[in-house]
């Protein structure tokens, strides 16, 4: 590729970073902002998020720092939290003495979906209502293209 393409691929590219990256905190600040709820944290409904989707609710606790955008040390002191006020159970993993499951609890999966239905609808007009329908499968399409590639 000759030198100017390089360099106009590079800009492009850290042109679209940056609007990809400010376009999310501006969401994700909007959705923080106007959380429906002060009986969970944004951060502890994240988690309580990514368990609801897993295979019995539940997923090993290296598993689970993957999906959510804390540190190791912050998931660990939000996922007592969360045992503490009954949300989630942390069990031994049955083929590694050393790991943890974290599962969700009935009453955390309660607290979710009560949660959940209010979340969308903040999500449904601060994205939804920015972008038609095609633009909405583009960037899903968009994201989990970028998401593959890390």
């Amino acid at each position: 590729m000759p030198t100017q393409e390089r360099v106009k691929a590079r800009t492009n590219a850290v042109s679209a970073w940056e609007s990809l990256f400010r376009a999310q905190v501006a969401v994700m600040r909007t959705l923080a902002a106007e959380f429906p709820t002060r009986d969970i944290s944004f951060n502890e409904y994240d988690v309580l998020f990514n368990l609801s989707r897993q295979p019995n609710r539940e997923l090993r606790m290296r598993d689970l720092n993957k999906h959510v955008l804390l540190t190791q040390p912050s998931v660990s002191r939000l996922i007592d939290r969360l045992v503490s006020r009954g949300l989630v159970a942390k069990c031994p993993e049955p083929s590694d003495a050393r790991g943890t499951i974290i599962r969700l609890t009935d009453e955390g999966y309660d607290m979710f979906r009560r949660v959940a239905v209010e979340h969308m609808k903040t999500i449904t007009e601060r994205v939804g209502g920015r972008l038609d329908q095609e633009e909405l499968e583009q960037l899903a399409q968009l994201c989990d293209k970028l998401r593959g590639g890390a």
